[in-house]
């Protein structure tokens, strides 16, 4: 019996719709509305089922994130995506991890919706001009130039060192170590003195309103937060496509993700919304090839 190519196709347009989105819950959402209406569709009528259902969740994704911007502007404090726990294979396909890290997803956010969808159907998912514009409606060379745009925007915001997975994996494990012995010294040691922190508590949780800037001001904020709990974990995890940390206070979950540069932290995330957090224990699959 054939697989469904819905079944088939899944891993892929859930990262599609995650891409987009920002948000695992979201993306779910948005592959279950798209199977419902695969469901009722006459397969005899579908030449090409990739194209069919790639199609569909851009477009729902679309829908989704028009509602989302607006609901995103009165967050409390940074929004920042929801971590996805993933295995060390997403890491072996470049593109992929680079695309669903937490930094890329960040930079993406600043993208308007069309920018966005145009930006992920064509530099992470390698689709045709004429392909995308049959997805978000508009004319292959109106793709063209948002996609220009797009490009461009997300150039001047993204990390401009790429480091080896070896490298990432030895900075973490340092930082990691400095935060769980609370010692100031090490935690100034790992990171770059201009280094920035984000952190999202939705308004759930405590965290930092607007970004930190600084290593001193870091180092001291992050010994303390170590200091004022009466359990403090952190151990090393893999968090979209990349080494990262996790962090327990008090059985309180975060998620920590890391950019590194020239052996030091420049950028460091931290999610404490409890809303986001509820993969952590969940392997994601993603992929950008079908199979």
């Amino acid at each position: 019996m054939t697989e469904d190519p819905f079944v088939t196709h899944r891993s892929l347009l859930f990262t599609l719709a995650y891409e987009m989105l920002g948000s695992a819950a979201d993306a779910e959402d948005v592959v279950q509305e798209s199977w419902l209406r695969w469901a009722d569709v006459d397969r005899s009528q579908v030449r090409d089922p990739r194209a069919y259902l790639v199609r569909a969740v851009t477009r729902q994704s679309l829908n989704r994130l028009r509602t989302l911007s607006r609901s995103r502007e009165d967050y409390v404090g940074e929004w920042l995506p929801e971590p996805l726990l993933t295995s060390p294979d997403v890491a072996e396909d470049v593109e992929l991890a680079e695309s669903v890290s937490i930094a890329m997803l960040t930079v993406l956010e600043t993208l308007g919706p069309a920018e966005r969808a145009v930006f992920v159907l064509r530099e992470v998912f390698e689709m045709p001009y004429g392909e995308i514009a049959g997805a978000i409606g508009k004319s292959a060379a109106a793709v063209r130039q948002i996609a220009r745009r797009a490009r461009e925007h997300v150039a001047a915001r993204r990390p401009r060192v790429q480091v080896s997975r070896s490298e990432q994996q030895t900075v973490v494990d340092r930082f990691l170590l400095a935060l769980r012995t609370g010692q100031l010294q090490e935690l100034l040691d790992v990171m770059a003195p201009d280094v920035v922190m984000i952190a999202d508590g939705g308004g759930l949780v405590a965290a930092a309103l607007a970004p930190v800037h600084g290593a001193d001001v870091v180092a001291k904020l992050l010994a303390r937060a170590n200091q004022v709990v009466a359990a403090f974990e952190a151990r090393a995890v893999w968090l979209n496509g990349a080494p990262a940390g996790r962090i327990e206070f008090d059985g309180e979950p975060a998620a920590v993700s890391l950019v590194v540069e020239n052996g030091r932290v420049t950028r460091i995330y931290v999610v404490r919304n409890p809303h986001k957090l509820s993969r952590l224990d969940e392997l994601a699959e993603l992929a950008r090839q079908s199979g």
